[in-house]
């Protein structure tokens, strides 16, 4: 890192406490104030692009690249920029799921901003990914599966929220675990049901129907030999071990933290709202273990396990009546994102 990123960091630490103050008051302009963050935290990676690399067997998202080299000419500058857009606008879903299932006190931008600096945390996370497109489908379903308990058609939803996980499925074969989240909401979110049940396994398999469909159309078929991908991806893989010690240290205290602040909120909460979080920590547990169980090709396999951390971090952020503690962890993430885009070097 040169001394122009130090320098864009430590600005932005310096007014660390008058940034988490804007955050919490919910103001749209603090919209233009992430994203403005976003961008000095990713500073390093615009000014070191890489391009993504054709993953062997996974044909599904390297047909999904041909699709974007047809504007983006494989550069890497424009794929790196894709790649933080699409971050930051994930940041934003991530808000909006928090805000509209009511999971915090208040709602604010504070689950924004602690994605945006978990995610800075590993700079290869900053490059257009699989895990980045895998993640989208695993948030469009966490959404849809949340409202399980609070709509007047559940099946469309339940339907609905299985096609979602079974197409993250489909782009990467590990995220095929995420079927035990979504038959765990089942079990979690709403009385059983046979019907509710037969149409979660029919929203499940509807994808493979139409993707074995058109492999067998395009006469490709032979091509669904490749699609089992797994392997082991741990931490040791990350990077230098200075780097990964200090990361997981970073991430036990900050997940800690967090788990605290939870035990002390959500019990003041609504049913619904307890089952909701009882669903996000089943998601967080069995984010970890797809991204064990991914290829060790794919880099940023870890990357899906972050929007989990996210909700369960930002009760740090949140606690009301300890607003030392909270500015503490504030701080000590700034800390810990200005560390590893050294340590990582």
């Amino acid at each position: 890192m040169n001394s122009g990123d130090l320098f864009c960091y430590l600005i932005f630490a310096k007014t660390g406490r008058q940034v988490l103050q804007t955050f919490r008051n919910n103001n749209p302009f603090t919209v233009i104030i992430l994203f403005i963050g976003t961008l000095v935290l990713k500073l390093g990676v615009l000014l070191h692009p890489q391009a993504p690399v054709r993953l062997p067997g996974y044909f599904v998202y390297n047909s999904l690249l041909d699709l974007f080299n047809v504007v983006l000419h494989n550069s890497a500058f424009g794929y790196t920029f894709l790649n933080i857009i699409l971050l930051f606008l994930q940041a934003l879903y991530i808000n909006r799921i928090a805000a509209h299932y009511k999971l915090f006190y208040r709602p604010s931008y504070i689950p924004a901003l602690v994605y945006i600096l978990l995610i800075s945390m590993y700079p290869p996370f900053g490059f257009f990914s699989l895990a980045m497109v895998v993640n989208w489908f695993v948030l469009c379903g966490v959404d849809v599966m949340l409202s399980f308990n609070q709509t007047l058609k559940p099946r469309k939803n339940i339907f609905n929220a299985g096609y979602l996980f079974c197409l993250a499925g489909v782009l990467q074969f590990s995220a095929l675990g995420f079927v035990v989240l979504l038959l765990g909401a089942l079990i979690i979110l709403r009385s059983f049901n046979v019907g509710e049940w037969v149409v979660a396994v029919l929203g499940y398999v509807t994808p493979l129907y139409f993707f074995a469909g058109i492999l067998f159309l395009a006469d490709k078929l032979p091509l669904l030999s490749e699609w089992p991908q797994a392997g082991i991806s741990l931490p040791r893989q990350l990077g230098p071990p200075v780097y990964i010690i200090g990361l997981l240290a970073g991430f036990v205290i900050l997940i800690s933290c967090g788990l605290y602040g939870m035990q002390l909120q959500v019990p003041k909460n609504g049913i619904y709202i307890r089952r909701n979080w009882a669903t996000l920590t089943m998601y967080a547990i069995i984010a970890v273990l797809v991204a064990v169980f991914t290829d060790v090709f794919v880099v940023s396999a870890w990357l899906i396990v972050i929007p989990a951390l996210t909700f369960i971090i930002t009760h740090g952020f949140n606690l009301e009546k300890s607003k030392r503690f909270s500015n503490f962890i504030f701080y000590f993430s700034l800390l810990l994102v200005i560390f590893c885009q050294v340590a990582y070097k």
